[in-house]
């Protein structure tokens, strides 16, 4: 056997390694992911939200009449600070829902408004401190409106019209009911190995989706993204929205920001981060949702 032969035959080998590993890890994945919907109950706390401001809208389009509670609590998280210069530069933007605002929305339930004619009513809840700030501000009011018509209309499938109406005697319609918030923390990222690190630019890494069964509808989804110079998971930050990924490396190696085709369980997700799998490409490692 001359040396070409030789170096050929030890590259099968190392693709057939790497292709076994690679089966392993979405094993594991997929194993994982199945325990954690069989064995994981989400946790969740009772809160009883305070009155903040009601706004009268209708549906569209056969005009029903609709009261929106928003109510306050310090249990829903505050999301990240945002002045009012980056929140007109948010509204000018092409994607503004780039910033997204914790809430939680309640089931619809029936009032009686002052014409004693019956309606419905939704309570929406978030953060009391971005509360206060929205309340001091119109065009953040006029935001925090906004985004709560459209996650109501995302959640239940309504069409609610923009000319709406704060009620300036009335901060709540109906009683304030008890809402369940979970407080299940987000996948994160867990360690196989460690090396060291090396600099790289900051861009945006490649990936792939892979998805289980790889026909008909899709019960697994599988994330690959390739992080070449980065040695630990500890400069990783990974969010993970019902519909969208996020990754940073720090500090500014790669930023990955991607819409996902598909619904995804938050609560039943998980993250792997392995610095094995050299044979891929030197120097570069994976981390698998």
């Amino acid at each position: 056997m001359n040396i070409s032969e030789k170096m050929e035959t030890d590259s099968s080998l190392l693709s057939s390694e790497v292709d076994l590993e690679q089966q392993e890890l979405y094993q594991q994945l997929l194993l994982q992911t199945m325990e954690t919907r069989q064995s994981k109950i989400p946790e969740s706390k009772v809160i009883r939200p305070q009155p903040g401001l009601c706004v009268k809208t209708l549906t569209l389009p056969d005009k029903q009449k609709v009261f929106v509670n928003i109510c306050q609590s310090a249990t829903v998280p505050t999301p990240p600070q945002l002045s009012r210069e980056k929140l007109v530069e948010l509204l000018e933007s092409e994607d503004p829902s780039g910033y997204r605002v914790p809430m939680s929305l309640g089931e619809p339930h029936t009032e009686v408004d002052n014409s004693f004619q019956g309606c419905t009513a939704y309570d929406v809840v978030i953060s009391e401190d971005f509360f206060q700030k929205c309340v001091k501000d119109p065009l953040f009011q006029q935001f925090l409106i906004a985004v709560s018509l459209e996650g109501l209309e995302n959640k239940y499938n309504l069409e609610l019209s923009r000319d709406w109406k704060v009620l300036k005697n009335r901060k709540f319609l109906g009683s304030v009911n008890e809402q369940n918030i979970r407080t299940n923390r987000k996948p994160v990222i867990q360690e196989i190995n460690s090396r060291d690190t090396h600099t790289a630019p900051a861009k945006r890494p490649e990936f792939c989706l892979l998805v289980e069964p790889p026909a008909g509808d899709p019960e697994f989804l599988i994330a690959e993204i390739q992080l070449p110079g980065v040695a630990s998971s500890r400069s990783l930050v990974l969010d993970l929205g019902e519909d969208r990924l996020v990754l940073n490396a720090r500090p500014s190696l790669f930023h990955l920001d991607c819409f996902i085709p598909v619904f995804i369980d938050q609560e039943g997700s998980v993250a792997l981060y392995n610095t094995n799998t050299q044979g891929w490409k030197q120097g570069d490692h994976f981390c698998r949702l």
